[in-house]
């Protein structure tokens, strides 16, 4: 059927004075058509180009450092930047540290012997060693077991979450080499970093055999490191030297990068961020977009701060006398 229009019909009222003003209805409706034109316009707009970060698989050799992005100091932290002193322990010059993945704390004494404190700072359950010796290295993230590991009697304990013994294993019965640093791998196998002759190894205790060796002389050239810890974490072994910053490795002991941060004894890992404590604060370092952010201390922190260990709550300060809990 065929339309007919017919023109003339429908013809605009004419305002009986030019001074006359539109209703007020009408001004509201004509607002609002040129807002949605507007809005129309905006999409089709292209979008404004953000600068990114490297991608995280960049490599770089071990005598060059990888970049790091700032973060303005205008981004919002994924971590808030207030402190709330919950709890104050007193602890006779507390040594390594270590959180697991339920959010409690293990922390050793002048004494070696090993604290369990729930989230919040209550106390749990306390391990003394039945012989004495120095603790090099505490690890808890494994989810049942906590690593100890004591550097002069080159012996490595595993405790259960309740800080009962599992097993206890001598380095001495598998070679004469000197282990700076030990760390427990997901597939309960041991990362020993021999310092006699610099070598990374994975030990499977169940089968007394090395399942892999990676020499270190070629990365690190003719620097004396001074290893201090060694962690694995999301696939990746993160090995830091004191002298020459943070060497990272696959789950296989493939070298892959070096980050530029010299001068640190530990490092903690929080979400897909790797912190570490700092002279002006926490710094936090992306692992996959490299961007850094820093989170400072409270105002009234004393000046001897010996580690800082973050959670997903709770924060926690190790000072010579003792750790403060703080919630974040």
């Amino acid at each position: 059927m065929a339309l007919n229009w017919r023109c003339g019909i429908l013809k605009p009222k004419k305002l009986k004075a030019k001074s006359e003003k539109w209703p007020s209805h009408k001004v509201g409706q004509l607002t609002t058509g040129l807002l949605g034109i507007a809005a129309s316009f905006a999409l089709l707009l292209p979008a404004q180009a953000q600068t990114t970060a490297p991608a995280a698989g960049s490599v770089a050799p071990a005598a060059q450092a990888s970049p790091v992005v700032t973060v303005p100091t205008d981004t919002k932290p994924t971590t808030p930047g207030t402190w709330q002193l919950v709890r104050t322990v007193a602890l006779a010059k507390p040594g390594p540290a270590s959180l697991d993945r339920r959010g409690n704390l293990y922390v050793t004494d002048s004494q070696n012997n090993v604290h369990q404190y729930g989230p919040d700072g209550q106390a749990l359950n306390v391990y003394s060693p039945p012989l004495p010796g120095h603790t090099a290295q505490l690890e808890a993230w494994n989810t049942t077991k906590i690593l100890v590991f004591y550097d002069d009697r080159q012996e490595l304990v595993l405790l259960d979450r309740f800080l009962a013994p599992i097993s206890k294993l001598s380095l001495l019965d598998y070679f004469d080499g000197m282990v700076r640093t030990a760390t427990l791998a997901p597939d309960d196998r041991y990362w020993l970093l021999n310092e006699s002759d610099l070598t990374l190894r994975q030990l499977d205790a169940t089968s007394g055999r090395f399942t892999i060796t990676t020499p270190l002389d070629l990365l690190i050239g003719r620097s004396r490191p001074d290893f201090r810890f060694l962690r694995e974490y999301q696939n990746n072994l993160y090995l830091v030297d004191n002298k020459n910053g943070v060497y990272v490795l696959d789950n296989l002991g493939n070298y892959r990068k070096k980050l530029p941060f010299p001068g640190l004894t530990t490092l903690g890992f929080r979400g897909d961020e790797l912190y570490y404590l700092a002279a002006d604060g926490v710094h936090f370092f992306h692992l996959y977009t490299l961007a850094e952010r820093r989170l400072a201390l409270p105002v009234a922190q004393p000046i001897e701060v010996r580690q800082v260990l973050v959670g997903e709550q709770y924060a926690y300060v190790l000072t010579a006398t003792g750790l403060q809990v703080y919630r974040l």
